[in-house]
């Protein structure tokens, strides 16, 4: 589904809709985050999704993260809690205007090598924390990646 996003913009509509969604900060044993590259926006982001009826955060984590990036993980401790109301995700096709409200985990890899899955992502990698600023990532995606890597230890909440 094709959504247009607006990050403290003030041309951007009113939410008219919250859904939460949940995301992993996976790090495999070199440090590498596995991201995913969005075949709508072209950005790179953390995988995840929205958390479905009668599904736990940790369960959409881990079905949206091996749906994404094929990489089946073991969510460890949580990075924090997103819900900037600044942060509006707007889907032309249904009128939906959605708030941010994202749940993010710091996982560790169990099985599976990063692959896209066609529909959502169109690339999939380990990336080393380095090259992070080099690549096309959306200001509230980053900001997450940023506090997984810098304050593993002290979860988020805003």
């Amino acid at each position: 589904m094709a959504r247009e996003e607006f990050f403290h913009d003030r041309s951007a509509p009113q939410a008219n809709s919250i859904a939460p969604t949940a995301f992993a900060a996976v790090r495999d044993r070199r440090g590498r985050m596995l991201l995913v590259r969005r075949i709508d926006s072209g950005n790179w982001e953390l995988p995840g999704g929205r958390v479905e009826f009668g599904e736990s955060a940790i369960a959409a984590v881990e079905r949206e993260v091996a749906e994404e990036s094929g990489v089946s993980i073991r969510v460890t401790r949580l990075v924090g809690v997103f819900t900037d109301p600044g942060h509006v995700m707007v889907y032309p096709a249904t009128g939906e205007a959605r708030q941010q409200f994202a749940v993010c985990f710091h996982a560790v890899p169990r099985c599976g090598e990063p692959q896209p899955d066609h529909d959502e992502t169109c690339d999939a990698a380990w990336v080393d924390p380095a090259e992070l600023s080099r690549l096309p990532i959306h200001p509230s995606m980053r900001k997450r990646i940023v506090h997984a890597i810098t304050r593993p230890h002290t979860p988020h909440a805003d």
